[in-house]
């Protein structure tokens, strides 16, 4: 799966969840994901808790929180 598919399984609405990044329009947020990613879960126990996820969704927020963070930082 390229990048973009997997970005592309990301998506905002101001209507749901305040507008924070979800996992396809569902009510579970990229951070939600990301939390339980660095609290030690596993991809598989996250996939075994959250049957209506996939494997290509964890590794969907992970490029995403990965393209969020690669931006330039500007010297004054």
């Amino acid at each position: 799966m390229s990048e973009a598919d997997l970005l592309a399984r990301i998506t905002v609405d101001p209507e749901q969840c305040g507008g924070r990044p979800c996992i396809r329009g569902m009510r579970i947020r990229v951070i939600d994901v990301l939390e339980l990613l660095a609290a030690g879960e596993t991809p598989d126990q996250i996939l075994a808790d959250y049957p209506y996820l996939e494997a290509e969704d964890v590794s969907a927020s992970l490029l995403y929180a990965a393209r969020q963070l690669d931006h330039p930082v500007l010297a004054a």
